[in-house]
């Protein structure tokens, strides 16, 4: 299956030959049925390392907060990782369409997005842990 797998920010550098200044687009070629958390493994990137996650153009991932290391990735997914200092994106401002492992955690534990932990470079901020994930 082939996947489209974009890196923003910092987490252009797990780009390889295709990182240009701020982003790399991969397009991979995986086995049927691998997850999130092999896409990770494939890349060489830690989980922890990515801030913002969309699996095509669904939030799926947040930091601190991934749901989604179980989540199959289908071909012609597009996926993409920010890094903890990107911002929100604009088009997102009034909301974002979730992934339903996403919106599992958030209707089971609402609070779950609001709680905010300093990371200690003291810059990026990241979310805790959910008690789900």
């Amino acid at each position: 299956m082939l996947v489209e797998v974009w890196l923003y920010g910092e987490l252009s550098r797990y780009g390889g030959e295709s990182a240009q200044k701020g982003f790399a687009l991969l397009k991979l070629e995986l086995q049927e049925g691998m997850n999130m958390a092999g896409l990770l493994e494939a890349l060489k990137m830690p989980t922890e390392e990515r801030g913002i996650t969309f699996v095509n153009g669904n939030l799926s991932a947040l930091p601190g907060l991934q749901p989604d290391l179980e989540q199959i990735v289908m071909d012609g997914d597009r996926i993409s990782f920010f890094d903890h200092r990107s911002m929100w994106p604009f088009q997102y401002r009034h909301g974002a369409a979730m992934s339903e492992g996403l919106q599992g955690v958030l209707e089971t534990d609402p609070e779950a997005i609001m709680h905010h932990q300093q990371k200690e470079d003291g810059i990026s901020c990241c979310l805790k842990q959910s008690k789900l994930s």
